[in-house]
């Protein structure tokens, strides 16, 4: 529906697209790795039926955003939703990021505060910081991350094709949860992504949140599956209530990766519960 400028690179705008849909309060939602806003379609009818204004943009390098070589970093993107909530002089908004789209929420509320937002939701959460370290026991180890860009820059349609298969817990969930129409559907769209973008913003999987998230001030709920082998549960999500004040967490038991397709009934219900209270 319309393009923001956010940027510039070798004299062309770097620009942002993004969909504005209904009327109420408004909700941003921000898509996840290595997708684009179609992929919150399991969300966005019912927002709209519960009055929600809901607003959904692509991230740099995907969708049909500009796809520059530079700003794949949690600065530029928190700058980049800025941008998107100054444009449209969204107030009293609601914050919904998918995977590393949780990052943008997080990064944004550090950087920009809380003067425009009501509350947050975190779906599938990237942050506190999931690279294994000293005073990081928790996260993973630094083999996977690169392990992860050589098989993007090795083969990355064979990269994705793997990718899908856990981002959904395919051999689990398949086909009662997720087809394999639906698969190759995530899959055409990532395809068409930069390939740059594709490979770049693995490096930002290793950003440190946990001195972001004490300055989350409003009411977030985060979601996340138990049984999700992207962003573990155990090294992410199910650290949260201890590190944001006010913090509401859903579990969503054998719950993958990839929640708003496959379980999008639990996530629908938990997300409208949240922002009705």
């Amino acid at each position: 529906m319309g393009l923001i400028t956010v940027g510039e690179q070798n004299g062309s705008d770097i620009q942002l697209y993004y969909e504005d849909h209904g009327t109420g309060q408004p909700v941003v939602l921000i898509h996840g790795y290595p997708l684009d806003l179609h992929s919150w379609e399991r969300q966005e009818p019912p927002l709209l039926a519960g009055g929600y204004r809901v607003i959904a943009y692509d991230r740099r390098g995907f969708g049909a955003s500009s796809k520059p070589s530079s700003g794949f970093d949690y600065d530029t993107f928190a700058a980049d939703l800025n941008a998107v909530m100054e444009h449209l002089d969204l107030r009293d908004a609601i914050l919904v990021g998918f995977s590393m789209g949780t990052g943008e929420v997080v990064r944004y509320l550090r950087r920009y505060g809380s003067g425009r937002v009501a509350r947050a939701v975190l779906i599938g959460a990237i942050p506190p910081f999931l690279l294994h370290a000293d005073d990081n026991p928790l996260g993973v180890d630094p083999s996977v991350f690169e392990s992860t860009k050589a098989a993007v820059r090795a083969d990355r349609f064979a990269f994705l094709d793997d990718f899908f298969q856990n981002f959904n817990n395919a051999d689990v969930l398949r086909p009662e949860r997720i087809s394999d129409a639906a698969i190759r559907g995530g899959f055409t769209t990532a395809a068409g992504a930069s390939p740059y973008a594709t490979y770049a913003c693995v490096d930002t999987w290793t950003t440190d949140f946990r001195n972001d998230l004490d300055a989350i001030d409003v009411p977030t709920l985060v979601i996340h599956g138990t049984a999700d082998r992207i962003l573990p549960f155990g090294s992410t999500a199910a650290r949260l209530p201890e590190l944001i004040s006010d913090c509401t967490l859903v579990p969503v038991e054998g719950g993958p990766h990839n929640l708003p397709w496959t379980f999008h009934e639990e996530v629908n219900t938990a997300l409208l519960e949240f922002l009705a209270r």
